[in-house]
């Protein structure tokens, strides 16, 4: 890649990093609150796994809503600060391809999930001891989802012309389908008609598999709900480079 790359990609990092108490923090703050209450009124109601307790099921996906709500926010809110301020036109004019700029987006997005995810987990070990049983699986469902979700993001940007369409994005789109996802609970805990509604939630399948990492059991297969992440990540990629491509809302 050209040298725009790395200048872009490294303005993206310093833009959330600069305000990590806003970005980073802020969203753990939120974690450990959703954290205490949830797990003070149902850890002794709510019981799945067989043996898994409620605390410990519910900090990886803690963890992942906070990854994806955060890897969404980072590309998203940029590309709107940028449209609004008018500087977006400082993007356009170096020699950048559309892949340097979705690379740069997209792993700025990753990045920042991934320190909240980090931090919210280390915060979580005050409470409850919860070793990684299977690294492998939780690295590759936190890239993977991040990712995902920082395309979104990207794509939430590019639509996007004022803040409160971007707010309706979030709203009416990601929070609904990330709370009903399994965040707080197991999907086998629903009525029949529910958990075949949360099949087609590619959310689920992100923390379903994140959490496989840690109790080496799920409600699905992990190896489906890779398969699941991955095509969704591929499909919205796919679709993003060609707007990026035709210079959607961007050189209009």
């Amino acid at each position: 890649m050209g040298s725009g790359f790395p200048t872009l990609l490294r303005k993206e990092l310093l833009r959330f990093w600069k305000v990590s108490f806003q970005t980073i923090a802020a969203p753990v703050i939120t974690a450990l609150l959703y954290l205490m209450i949830f797990a003070q009124v149902l850890q002794d109601r709510v019981q799945v796994y067989g043996s898994v307790p409620y605390t410990s099921f519910l900090i990886p996906g803690l963890m992942m809503m906070s990854m994806l709500q955060n890897a969404f926010s980072n590309p998203s809110s940029s590309l709107i600060q940028s449209r609004i301020t008018g500087n977006l036109v400082f993007m356009l004019l170096p020699p950048l391809s559309h892949r340097e700029i979705f690379a740069a987006y997209v792993l700025a997005g990753v990045v920042r999930g991934l320190a909240v995810g980090l931090c919210v987990w280390a915060v979580a070990l005050f409470f409850v001891t919860l070793p990684p049983t299977h690294p492998g699986w939780i690295i590759a469902f936190a890239i993977m989802s991040c990712g995902i979700m920082a395309v979104l993001g990207l794509l939430a940007g590019l639509w996007s012309e004022k803040f409160d369409q971007l707010a309706a994005f979030q709203n009416f789109l990601i929070m609904p389908a990330t709370f009903l996802s399994g965040v707080f609970y197991s999907i086998h805990t629903l009525p029949a008609f529910w958990q075949a509604v949360s099949h087609y939630n590619p959310i689920f399948y992100t923390i379903d598999g994140f959490r496989y990492g840690f109790f080496s059991v799920s409600d699905v297969s992990p190896w489906r709900s890779l398969a699941v992440v991955t095509a969704v990540f591929i499909v919205l990629s796919f679709a993003t480079l060609r707007l990026l491509a035709s210079g959607y809302k961007l050189r209009s």
